[in-house]
């Protein structure tokens, strides 16, 4: 049971003898914060009684008096100004977790009303290594699928690979202009990756030649603009300092494009062979985009070159995403709706929604100053294309309730433009949802990036994670003594390196979805990996510690099951862990209301921490008789099965043994 859901429909029927609209208040439900008060608390007396003009606790004592809770709870309390405290009954909390221990499902219900959704994410180009940009977007949209799953609901993954834009155009120039014929049979991908790299390189110098006299043109207006108001002494102090803050973030911002645009043209005219190679391609940007346009128009060479470079990328991914253990049920690119771009454009425009606008086609939407654009000048398609034709597929082909969109917060703009025109299109019953996240920041505070300034390759990052967390693994394993104090290490060098692999990728990916997706944080190999505080090495400690407490009683795991009447809560610490583990459906409840897996990993980091303070308080193997042992037994038991599959849930394994 979802308690916590179950508490606010009981609320919302009391609230609604007061109010038209009690969802609001009723919404107001939580956890208590401190056990003194209860096990829930609401806080909605407060707020109402200002809508009703009534005395805060006179409105609280109104909602109790229509509150039917009575099978759940023992009576409800008013204190202070009108908080309503709640405190489960003892015998209906032993009662559900002993039904729990019998349930596959561990206390989460069927869903009444299932939903179909589609989550897009990861979504890398592969003409270029995936990088550390899209560890966020891989992880939290593989936990999202899992979760709503495990809800019950009906969930296509989908990757929406790059495989049709201008990056195949920059591929094929190189592939034409600088291939090294020996590296590409040796290793495509690396090749191809590399030739990449190198036009875009070159054509970001030429473009930084041209654009020089302007940047520091502007940079020169900037400084100057800061100069005058520093010495207007006419202005109003408070006006002024709010003015030269901005004068000054302009200035920051002209300079630091400034430097960007000098380092790519030192950097270009500092290595012989690339400024060779950028004179002999003045416009190679340009040749890049022909050859884009010459693939998209059907060229047979150009096509069979991409039908060879493909595969190969596909291939490359996957390895990537086997290693973090992460399927998809579709990954359609957007070559596979490239022919349905142009029946899109049609279609909007015989509906009356795209006009032409600068030799563009464009969707125009109230409140927005930029158009959607889906035809530029020359013809071509754009993104938002490419996703109009992408969501008329996940409606009709995929009966799609709902889409997510697992993407960084700077795409942030395009997606609203998206789906207004997709609403205006007749998409309007749909739940869009752009899954916005923040940036992986390096300790310095900037991007996460590599010590020459690229961004980290995904591969290498998890390369890295495994040795480091390898270095801990055989640190721990040697530090084992036996009862003579001798050296006594456990595990051999095949399960220290796949102890290490689960250890170090589990904890970035738990490093990653720990955090409020909206908020950047701060990589940190230390904190990633401590043993101590909200890391996943912590919540694989508690689990192996689960494992080796029935390993060291010799007790079976599935035959104790069967007991699913045998626990008794008897001290507050038996009391606190119960709880909280029929919490269990409230924290994926909580995921899935905004779809924000941190919610979970809270909930998890705080049942470890619970069944901590339970072993400090209640010995399970030393218990003071059988029925105790046995029911502290089947508590460990079930807090290792809701560790166990919220991890799983989380998108990462760990081990039995540490």
């Amino acid at each position: 049971m979802n308690i916590l859901a179950e508490l606010r429909a009981r609320f919302t029927a009391a609230l609604a003898t007061l109010t038209d609209d009690p969802g609001p208040f009723a919404a107001m439900v939580r956890p208590a914060q401190d056990a003194k008060f209860g096990d829930f608390q609401a806080n909605c007396a407060m707020p109402l009684a200002k809508q009703l003009g009534k005395p805060p606790r006179d409105v609280a004592q109104e909602i109790v008096a229509a509150l039917k809770v009575a099978d759940l709870c023992a009576p409800a309390e008013v204190a202070g100004p009108g908080f309503i405290n709640l405190r489960l009954r003892d015998d209906w909390l032993q009662s559900t977790v002993n039904r729990t221990v019998g349930d596959g499902q561990l206390g989460v219900e069927p869903l009444a009303q299932p939903r179909r959704y589609v989550v897009d994410f990861s979504s890398p180009n592969v003409a270029k290594p995936m990088h550390v940009g899209h560890l966020r977007s891989t992880v939290i949209g593989d936990a999202l699928v899992r979760i709503l799953r495990a809800l019950g609901h009906s969930v296509v993954s989908d990757n929406h690979i790059g495989d049709w834009g201008t990056q195949f155009g920059m591929i094929i120039y190189g592939y034409k202009h600088f291939l090294d014929a020996a590296a590409y049979k040796r290793a495509p991908v690396a090749e191809l990756a590399r030739l990449y790299r190198l036009v875009n390189t070159l054509s970001e110098y030429h473009e930084a030649r041209n654009a020089l006299p302007e940047l520091e043109a502007t940079l020169a207006t900037r400084q100057k603009a800061v100069v005058d108001c520093e010495s207007q002494a006419d202005l109003d102090p408070k006006q002024k300092k709010k003015q030269l803050k901005k004068l000054r973030s302009d200035f920051t911002a002209a300079e630091d494009n400034l430097t960007s645009a000098r380092k790519k043209i030192a950097d270009v005219e500092g290595d012989p062979q690339l400024k060779t190679a950028a004179d002999a391609h003045p416009n190679i940007a340009r040749g890049a985009r022909d050859e884009t346009a010459k693939l998209h128009a059907g060229d047979e060479e150009n096509l069979r070159l991409w039908n060879e470079f493909v595969p190969q990328c596909l291939a490359a991914l996957e390895k990537i995403y086997q290693r973090l253990e992460i399927r998809f049920d579709l990954a359609l690119g957007e070559s596979h709706y490239q022919p349905q771009l142009a029946t899109v454009v049609e279609n909007l425009k015989s509906d009356g929604l795209a006009t032409e606008s600068d030799g563009a086609l464009c969707v125009f939407v109230e409140g927005n100053k930029a158009p959607l654009i889906v035809r530029k000048t020359d013809g071509a398609f754009t993104y938002g294309t490419t996703d109009l034709a992408t969501i008329a597929y996940r409606e009709t082909e995929l009966k799609a309730d709902a889409i997510l969109y697992v993407v960084d917060a700077r795409q942030s703009e395009h997606f609203d433009l998206l789906f207004a025109t997709a609403r205006k299109w007749g998409y309007g019953d749909t739940e869009f949802k752009h899954v916005s996240f923040g940036t992986v920041m390096g300790e310095d505070g900037r991007p996460f990036k590599t010590r020459a300034g690229d961004s980290v390759g995904l591969e290498s990052l998890l390369d890295e994670a495994v040795a480091a967390a390898r270095r801990v693994v055989d640190e721990n394993d040697d530090a084992k003594r036996d009862q003579h104090d001798q050296p006594a290490p456990e595990l051999d060098e095949q399960a220290r390196q796949a102890v290490a692999e689960v250890v170090g990728i589990g904890g970035i990916k738990y490093a990653d979805l720990r955090h409020n997706r909206e908020s950047d944080y701060i990589f940190s190999w230390d904190k990633m990996l401590a043993k101590n505080g909200d890391t996943a090495t912590y919540m694989q400690y508690a689990y192996a510690r689960i494992c080796g407490i029935f390993r060291k009683g010799d007790v079976d795991r599935e035959s104790l099951r069967d007991r699913t009447d045998a626990i008794r809560l008897t001290k507050p610490a038996e009391r606190a862990l119960a709880l909280q583990l029929c919490r269990f459906p409230d924290a994926l409840a909580a995921v899935a209301e905004d779809y924000r897996p941190n919610m979970l990993t809270q909930y998890l980091f705080e049942t470890a921490n619970v069944l901590s303070t339970f072993y400090e308080q209640c010995p399970v193997l030393k218990a003071e008789d059988e029925a105790t042992r046995t029911s502290r037994l089947l508590l460990v038991d079930l807090t290792g099965r809701i560790i166990e599959h919220g991890l799983s849930l989380l998108g990462f394994p760990f081990p039995k043994q540490m």
